[in-house]
Parts: C-alpha cells; structure tokens; sequence
C-alpha cells in the first residue's frame, strides 16, 4: 500500500481555515488529521464537535480524528455524527480499550488506538486484531511544532513486527515532528500515515511539501 499523508489542522491557519482546506483539497495528501484536545488528558484545549462538524463541510477528503482527551466514550457518537471517519483513542485514557474499540467501529468509523511516547508496543498484543490503526506519538502530546523523538523508530519496528506476526491489516501512523528529515526513515521502518503539521503549513509552499513526501515512498519501497 502506498504510504498515506494526514496534514494535521492543529498547524493550519485559524483566521482562514477555508484556504488551507482548499489547499490540501487540492495537494496529494490523502486525510486530514484533527487533533481533539481537551485540557485534562493534555495541557491545550483545541477542536470540539462543532468545529470538526465545520471542518467536515470543507473537507473533501477523509477527517482522521485523534481524541486526546478523558473517558473518550462518552463523545464518540457525537464525533462520528460531526463527520469522522477515522476514531483514535489513547491507550492511556481507555481502563476498557476492548470495548471502546467496538464502540467506534460500531459507528461504522474505522478504530485507532494512539500511544504516548513511553508507552511500550506491547501493551496492543490483546487488541492488535481489532485496531485498525495505532497513532504512535513521536511527541509528547498536547502542542504542535515540538521536535521528533528519534526512539520512535523504534517503536515503529517492533510494532510493524506484531502486525506482521498476526497477519492483520493495521496502519501505523506517525505523529508529532514528521517532516522531510525523516519521513524516509519512518517509512524505512514500517509506518503508513505521516501526520504533517507545521511541516506542511508552515513551509514556503505546502503543495510541493506535500508532494514530496508523498513520493518519498517510491524510492523506499523499491529499495
């Protein structure tokens, strides 16, 4: 499968977010990653249903929802209502995963299960055939713009590793630090969604970036 790019909101421009949208509509990227931020289970507030409901209007492309926030179940329904397609919940925040992962895909909208940065692979064994994606954070969660945590790379492997012995379908998504400096590696490793944030939307011209690291993939999959 060749590897998806998820330019991340939380970076876009809030005073013109119809321009930024008409540009990735336009751009190779394939969804647009939200973040949802709730004060609690992070430090920053950012996005709430009414907000993703707006974003879903202009999108013209799959809305890839990350829910950083306290007891996600209660808002799932609402979330998938104001248009997610994707649904990831933290492993941190979910004493039920099992259930919560039904919960989303219940709504029809695919499940992901997010990771912090110190949070081992490990704790997927019991649910890696149920997930749909796992969003391996390669930041501390809660700002944008922060610098890449290189152990990721780690973490990708040994999770490309799991998914290869259970024979499941799960994308590995990058989050946090994801640019042109290591979108090779990471794609290198085993992921298949880079969340591009101020890498996309702060650059001179976010179009070419994204192209760029769209075809990134080309060269590292004929290697």
């Amino acid at each position: 499968m060749k590897h998806l790019i998820a330019p991340s909101v939380l970076a876009a421009d809030y005073t013109n977010l119809q321009k930024d949208f008409d540009m990735v509509n336009k751009s190779e990227a394939d969804w647009y990653h939200v973040d949802v931020m709730d004060g609690r289970f992070v430090p920053n507030i950012s996005f709430g249903m009414f907000i993703v409901a707006a974003m879903k209007k202009m999108a013209t492309k799959p809305l890839d929802v990350h829910l950083m926030i306290v007891e996600p179940e209660k808002y799932i329904e609402q979330f998938r209502e104001a248009g997610a397609d994707v649904i990831s919940v933290h492993y941190e925040a979910c004493p039920h995963l099992h259930r919560t992962i039904q919960q989303i895909k219940a709504t029809g909208a695919k499940a992901g299960v997010a990771l912090n940065p110190h949070t081992p692979v490990s704790v997927l064994e019991n649910v890696i055939e149920e997930t749909d994606m796992v969003v391996l954070m390669s930041v501390n969660p809660g700002y944008g713009g922060q610098k890449f945590i290189y152990q990721t790379l780690k973490k990708v492997a040994q999770l490309k590793e799991m998914i290869t012995v259970r024979n499941t379908n799960t994308l590995i998504e990058i989050d946090g630090g994801v640019g042109l400096q290591n979108a090779e590696s990471l794609l290198k490793a085993g992921a298949d969604v880079l969340v591009a944030g101020s890498s996309v939307f702060k650059s001179e011209n976010p179009l070419d970036t994204i192209s760029r690291m769209k075809a990134i993939g080309k060269d590292v999959f004929q290697a």
